[in-house]
């Protein structure tokens, strides 16, 4: 899966909790690194509402393989190229 503007988008996003704009909504982010940085997991909550993203991203697999947690790749490629650090 590699989509170089998705994988450089999520890791520069910020280690561990900070909050996102993403569609007008905000979203409390948690990033983490496991194992070196070849796993990346991600967890975003819709503070207002109940919707929420959340995915693991195996950098060394397949040239990085995302592993959507209970939704489409597409939603959670979509919030990491559209979400917005406040």
């Amino acid at each position: 899966m590699k989509d170089n503007q998705f994988e450089s988008k999520l890791l520069n996003l910020p280690i561990g909790s900070f909050y996102v704009l993403y569609k007008g909504n905000k979203y409390l982010t948690t990033k983490q690194i496991y194992s070196n940085g070849k796993i990346i997991k991600l967890y975003a909550k819709e503070l207002k509402g109940n919707d929420i993203v959340s995915g693991n991203y195996f950098t060394t697999i397949k040239s990085g393989l995302l592993k959507p947690c209970e939704m489409s790749d597409k939603k959670v490629i979509d919030f990491v190229l559209q979400c917005e650090v406040i």
